[in-house]
C-alpha cells in the first residue's frame, strides 16, 4: 500500500464535518517525524494541523527526577500529559479549536506559555511521537497508527542518528522505557493501523 493510499484509508475513516485527531506513534528513529509529514502533504481536501509530543515534554528536572538513567522516568515523566491532553481538548471535534503548539522551549528549557492558535473546524489534526496509546491519550483518537520497526533496527537508527555508542546510558534508557510502553499499552494491539517501516522507502501495512 502506498502512501496515498494509507492518507486515503485515514481520511475515510475519521470525521468529515469535524475536526479529527490522528495519532502517528513508534519507538524512536521509526520515522515518525517524516512518515507525518509526508501524510500531512498529501492531504488536500482539509486543513491539517501538525504537532509534536517532543514539543509537550517535561523540564529535565522532572524528566530526570527519577535519575538520569532510570528507564521508569522516560516513560512515566518525559511527557507533560496533562499539557498535552490540555490542547487535545481544544482540538477534539467538541473543543473551541484554539490550541497551544508546544509547552516548552526547547532552546532554554524551561515552560512556555505561546499564545493560542486556532484550528479550522475541519481541521485533520496529526500528532506524532512517542506513548500515544498510553491510558491517559489512547481515547482521543479517531485514528491511530502504529510504525513498527524491530528494537534492534531501531537502536541502530538512533546510534546514526543521534552519534551515540551502542552503549550509551541514554540509549538503554530509552530502549528500557520503550519496552515498559510496550508490555503497559500494547500500542500494536491499540492502533487502528500498523505499519511495517523496516524499509523507510515502503511503508508495509501489516495485515
Amino acid at each position: 500500500m502506498s502512501l496515498d493510499d494509507i492518507a486515503a484509508q485515514v481520511l475515510a475513516a475519521v470525521p468529515v464535518r469535524t475536526r479529527a485527531l490522528v495519532a502517528v506513534d513508534g519507538v524512536g528513529a521509526s520515522g515518525k517525524t517524516t512518515f507525518a509529514t509526508a501524510l500531512a502533504g498529501l492531504v488536500t481536501t482539509r486543513p491539517v494541523v501538525v504537532l509534536h509530543v517532543d514539543d509537550f515534554f517535561n523540564v529535565a528536572a522532572v524528566r530526570h527526577a527519577r535519575g538520569r538513567t532510570s528507564a521508569e522516568g522516560s516513560w512515566l515523566d518525559a511527557i507533560n500529559t496533562p499539557a498535552l491532553r490540555s490542547t487535545l481538548d481544544h482540538l477534539a471535534a467538541q473543543g473551541d479549536g484554539l490550541y497551544r503548539a508546544a509547552s516548552i522551549d526547547h532552546r532554554t528549557g524551561k515552560p512556555c506559555d505561546l499564545p493560542p492558535q486556532a484550528a479550522a473546524p475541519r481541521a485533520l489534526v496529526l500528532v506524532e511521537g512517542i506513548f500515544l496509546h498510553r491510558d491517559e491519550l489512547a481515547d482521543y483518537w479517531d485514528f491511530s497508527i502504529w510504525l513498527d520497526v524491530a528494537p534492534g533496527e531501531a537502536a541502530r537508527r538512533m546510534v546514526l542518528r543521534d552519534g551515540l555508542h551502542s552503549d550509551d546510558p541514554r540509549l538503554l534508557r530509552y530502549e528500557g522505557a520503550q519496552q515498559l510502553y510496550l508490555e503497559a499499552a500494547r500500542p500494536r494491539e491499540r492502533a487502528t493501523m500498523v505499519i511495517d517501516m523496516t524499509e523507510p522507502s515502503a511503508p508495509r501495512v501489516v495485515a
